[in-house]
């Protein structure tokens, strides 16, 4: 890679803007290969040089990736009039060009990937690569072997074709059940339909993984942290978006 800007290596990262990222610099909490650096028209080469930023060495990536624990109450969207949207629970300094990768319901909670790689995004939610998304939920009724083969064969939830197929699994039977549900689409409440359309209601819903990708056990509801270069290569695996 060609050299570039400290500042604008910095800015790519997420450090913050170019107006942030300056004033942290003033703050002598950047360093390129050990010295410290002040000036951020210094040209660096990201594949040679070590950039620690407040101690922590950064990798240059042309984009982002960010998962995010979506908690309820907020809607998947940039922008929205009435309510908190996801993009707000992120410093907006990371803002630029990103978006959600697909949408969760304004009550449901779990994974949700925000990234600006666009051609990832079209590969994780186009209709015909059957990305695996799986959820728990809490169900108000008993979900017995009964809707675990009804669900197998694919459910008929009112649109013009019946759900694809999907693997329903139930960790816990009773008046109020507790399940795990992967499904391939991503169809409007889908999940809650499916559950409808054999006279069950959804209590609660989580999203636990979508494709190769699963949910930072150690994030809470509004936690967010970047992805690892593991988790962004498995993910653009063909393997794992078949």
């Amino acid at each position: 890679m060609a050299t570039m800007r400290l500042d604008k290596f910095l800015a790519d990262c997420g450090c913050g803007t170019r107006a942030e990222v300056k004033k942290e610099l003033r703050k002598k909490t950047v360093s390129v290969n050990g010295k410290t650096v002040s000036d951020g028209g210094e040209k660096i080469d990201p594949d040679k040089d070590c950039i620690l930023w407040q101690g922590r060495e950064l990798c240059y990536s042309k984009y982002q990736y960010i998962m995010l624990y979506k908690p309820s109450g907020c809607v998947t969207a940039v922008t929205d009039r009435r309510h908190k949207t996801v993009m707000d629970l992120l410093p907006g300094s990371i803002h630029k060009n990103m978006a959600p990768a697909g949408r969760l319901d304004l009550d449901t909670e779990g994974l949700l990937l925000i990234t600006d790689d666009g051609e990832l995004v079209h590969s994780l939610l186009a209709p015909g690569k059957h990305v695996e998304k799986t959820y728990f939920a809490r169900i108000q009724g008993r979900v017995t072997k009964k809707e675990v083969q009804l669900f197998a064969r694919g459910v008929d939830i009112g649109d013009r074709d019946p759900a694809r197929p999907a693997r329903l699994e139930i960790l816990e039977e009773g008046p109020e059940s507790r399940i795990l549900l992967t499904i391939t689409e991503g169809r409007f409440h889908q999940v809650k339909r499916m559950f409808r359309a054999v006279g069950m209601e959804v209590l609660y819903l989580k999203r636990i993984s979508m494709g190769s990708l699963k949910l930072d056990e150690s994030l809470g509801p509004g936690g967010y942290r970047f992805l690892t270069d593991e988790e962004v290569e498995s993910l653009k695996k063909k393997e794992n978006i078949c």
